[in-house]
Formats: C-alpha cells, structure tokens, sequence
C-alpha cells in the first residue's frame, strides 16, 4: 500500500472512532474488570487494589477551573469486587494521589466527584503527587487546549514484589507512567512518561520513553486496535519535538 493510502487509511480509521467514541483506543485489560464511568473508564486489578490503567479523552472544552467543593473519597459501586476503603491510606504515609486527576474533570460536578472513587487512587509520596506528576498533569492539560483534545492512558507499573499499605494491602508502584495520544490535528503522535514514585526536580522531557517499554514492564497492549504499521511506528518513538513544551 502506498504511503500516502496508509495515511489516509489512519486518518479515516482515527477520525471515525475518536470522534465518535474514543474508547475504540482502549488498552487490553487482563483484569476482567473494565469499568465505564461517564468520562473515564478503568481497568481495576483486584490483588493490587486500584487501576491497572485509566483512560479518558480531554478535550479542549474540559479544561476548565471550577471551583468545585472538594468530596470524600468513596468505594467505586461499579467495581464487583470491591475497590480498596480510603482508610487503608490514613496514616500511611501516602497521598490518595488520582489517576485520573479532578483538575481534568472540573467541567462538570459529577464527573469531578466521579475522580473520587477509590478505584482512581493509587498510593503517591506526597512530594511526588504535589511535584512532579502535579507538573505532567498540568501539562497535558496545556496540551489538550493546544491540540484540541487529546487521549490520556496513565497507572501505576505494579509489578510484584511491591510495598503495600493498609488492611487490604494496597499496593505501592515504585513507578508511574502516563501516555498522550493527539489525534484531531491529523497528525496523529504519541508521548509516554515513565516516572519513580519520588520527589523530583527534574525536567518532564528527561522522563520521556517509548510506550513500547511501557508495554514490556506492564504487560499492557496500547493503542492496540490501530493498525500494526501505525502502531509499531508510534509506540517505538521518543522524539518529544512534536510536543510543544
């Protein structure tokens, strides 16, 4: 197929599915337990007691700054087997850092209050959650009014042996990854953060990797329904130039 056919091809195949649905770019799940909320859905593993990844679209009319009164957290009723109580984080040293940041949902009340399930939090040293990823979170956000929308994937790497807190034993990722997906320009591109769960002063560009890597730490297939030239071509790249910063 020519170069100029297969671009086309993705461009319609992108076009089709994000606009109409954007869950079309859903990753693989091996928990079993997909859940849909309004405007994010989640892959919640049972034995570590949150998201495996959370995915949703952010698009350029999200990004608002309601100053919303900030809810409780509360066990997600979506999630059969129960997600982890927020007791498990008291005392514990770590923040009910979300996953699926509030600051991305402020558009609206109850998809605000809906980050607030205990199946968004995962546990994030405080000078993490406030700093760095406090950072990234911002910066997507820039993204999404730049870009008009983009597709946010992010989750804890929860390869054991891990800490864990509380009666449950929540697990504790030694490492966060985030993924961006910008597709309404037509130039479809790709940029993955993988970053410890520690305090850091550091530049956002120096925790850039490929979601190639990702995929090999978390078993987790991305982006998994785009066509296999697309899909080796974007996941494999680390060239953060297309991204303004």
């Amino acid at each position: 197929m020519p170069i100029a056919d297969a671009e086309l091809k993705l461009e319609n195949v992108v076009s089709d599915h994000l606009v109409k649905d954007w869950t079309y770019f859903l990753p693989t799940s091996s928990a079993n337990q997909v859940i849909q909320h309004q405007y994010y859905t989640i892959s919640y593993n049972e034995e570590a007691e949150q998201a495996d990844w959370v995915a949703y679209e952010l698009k350029k009319e999200y990004v608002k700054n309601n100053d919303f009164k900030r809810p409780y957290f509360i066990e997600d009723p979506k999630v059969d087997s129960k997600s982890a109580d927020w007791r498990n984080y008291k005392n514990s040293g770590y923040d009910k850092g979300h996953l699926c940041p509030a600051g991305d949902m402020k558009f609206d009340l109850n998809a605000y209050n809906d980050t607030f399930y205990t199946s968004n939090i995962s546990p994030q040293l405080h000078d993490f959650n406030a700093g760095i990823w406090n950072r990234l979170e911002q910066k997507v956000r820039f993204w999404a009014e730049r870009y008009d929308g983009v597709i946010v994937i992010t989750g804890g790497v929860l390869n054991k042996p891990l800490r864990t807190i509380g009666n449950e034993k929540v697990m504790v990722p030694n490492y966060f990854y985030k993924i961006v997906f910008e597709n309404e320009t037509g130039k479809h591109k790709m940029i993955a953060f993988l970053m410890p769960n520690i305090k850091s002063n550091k530049a956002l560009y120096e925790y850039i990797v490929s979601v190639d890597s990702i995929e090999k730490m978390t078993g987790i297939d991305f982006f998994s329904n785009l066509e296999d030239k697309w899909e080796d071509t974007l996941e494999k790249n680390t060239d953060y130039k297309a991204w303004i910063f």
